[in-house]
């Protein structure tokens, strides 16, 4: 599990053939870290397959291929960077659990007062999930919904998050990576349970 507060920005060193993808962490606090454990990397949760001083290394599987952007990244591209929650932590922002839901789009960036708006075009499907004021994990960062319209919604970052996070990379048709609240998640199963 992880908070959505990300831990640092680190930099993509390769993408070996899809599978095969190597960090640099930067300022990622690495202690007492071992092969096995979680990260979280734009919002997916991946296990640590080896680590060299900053570099740390992950096997992708298909899977998470198909159902993240992390297939889209290239050397030098920056990537959200959060170590699991551990007993007694604090949750700064809610529980994500890194089990990417799907891919949204960036429509437009805009800003407004002492923040910049983000639109983000999300599948019809994984809108039913979206309310006002609920949360969304994108690439990772625990956001607030400010508002919601059919299948788009708007986040407000502040100054800090831009620098310390990927929003400052995006631009309008950037994809990322999106997990829906697990409240709305486990709501709707109570609700319809013969939905898959």
């Amino acid at each position: 599990m992880f908070s959505g507060i990300i831990g640092a920005l680190g930099q993509v060193i390769s993408l070996h053939s899809g599978a095969r993808l190597s960090v640099d962490a930067g300022h990622l606090d690495l202690e007492g870290l071992r092969s096995g454990e979680s990260i979280s990397i734009n919002g997916t949760c991946l296990t640590v397959a080896g680590s060299s001083g900053g570099r740390l290394d992950f096997d992708i599987s298909a899977e998470t291929l198909a159902c993240t952007t992390l297939g889209e990244l290239r050397a030098g591209d920056k990537v959200n960077l959060e170590r699991a929650l551990r007993v007694g932590d604090r949750l700064g922002g809610h529980l994500v659990s890194g089990h990417v839901d799907g891919r949204g789009r960036i429509l437009t960036i805009m800003p407004e007062g002492n923040s910049i708006r983000f639109e983000i075009e999300v599948a019809p499907e994984l809108s039913q999930y979206l309310c006002r004021k609920g949360s969304v994990a994108v690439d990772g960062v625990s956001l607030t919904v400010n508002t919601v319209s059919g299948a788009r919604f708007c986040v407000h970052i502040i100054p800090h998050t831009m620098e310390q996070t990927r929003f400052s990379c995006y631009r309008p048709g950037s994809s990322v990576n999106l997990e829906m609240d697990q409240m709305a998640r486990y709501a709707e199963r109570l609700l319809h349970p013969d939905r898959q």
